[in-house]
């Protein structure tokens, strides 16, 4: 880190999913699917600081800290010099928020541009992950294919959420394999019409795939969404695959009064 702080703090956003929609299975095993990204404010925040060798420590012990976590194989991905990475969680592991991604994304973004590293970030990101290409940019984004095909949409204005983090997590694994049907995609138009008229107008149409056989295996996950529902939640779904239960209100203070209910 010559000519470089010696001490790099930086973000990584959580996501959630206004739309999911899986649209097919793929000859690689893959899925396709169609989805609108959003990254919200909650954030797990990464520090890199100069150290004599590669380590990951996190304050989180269920989070594995070998090379199976991301965030040790985004920085050898990058060829980064050694380094004590020190990861502090907010996301949920498991929640359907995108936690393992944006940390990858983040390391591979803040190295890059601190120490310098010319690589191909899009091209590292997709062999890390089908969500990891989003988070080098974040804000709203339309995806198609396996996640990686991104077409970035206008900024939706800051809307009131609630997340519901249930003590129950699924797998993407677990939840591909539980699926039964799939959905016709409705068109990178179409969102940008739902967009222009206001997401919460058109929440009917801002469906997730994975509600129902998840719901099938984890009833209370549906109870949730109901209950948002009930405090006044203008949208609620499952992000990703799950658990997570998010809904969205008109303004902050419902959204409070919610929080205060549920």
């Amino acid at each position: 880190m010559t000519e470089q702080p010696t001490t790099i703090e930086v973000p990584a956003y959580a996501k959630i999913n206004w739309s999911l929609r899986i649209t097919g299975k793929r000859a690689d095993g893959f899925h396709d699917l169609e989805t609108l990204f959003q990254t919200i404010s909650l954030h797990d925040t990464l520090t890199f600081r100069e150290s004599d060798r590669l380590s990951l420590t996190c304050d989180d012990p269920s989070i594995p800290v070998d090379e199976t976590n991301l965030v040790l194989r985004a920085a050898r991905a990058l060829g980064a010099p050694p380094l004590a990475i020190e990861l502090k969680k907010a996301i949920p592991a498991g929640g359907g928020l995108g936690g393992g991604s944006s940390d990858a994304a983040a390391v591979l973004v803040a190295l890059s541009k601190h120490l310098g590293i010319d690589k191909p970030l899009a091209d590292l990101a997709l062999a890390l992950g089908s969500d990891v290409p989003f988070f080098l940019n974040g804000g709203t984004a339309y995806a198609t294919g396996r996640g990686e095909v991104l077409t970035p949409m206008p900024p939706v204005d800051r809307v009131p959420l609630l997340l519901l983090i249930p003590e129950e997590r699924v797998s993407t694994a677990n939840a591909f394999a539980a699926l039964r049907r799939f959905s016709p995609p409705i068109g990178i138009d179409r969102y940008r019409t739902i967009m222009n008229d206001g997401l919460l107008i058109h929440a009917d149409e801002l469906i997730n795939d994975f509600e129902e056989p998840i719901f099938a295996l984890l009833p209370r996950l549906r109870e949730l969404k109901k209950r948002l529902l009930e405090a006044g939640a203008l949208w609620a779904a499952m992000s990703g695959s799950g658990s997570t239960i998010v809904g969205a209100f008109g303004r902050p203070a419902e959204r409070d009064v919610a929080a205060e209910t549920i």
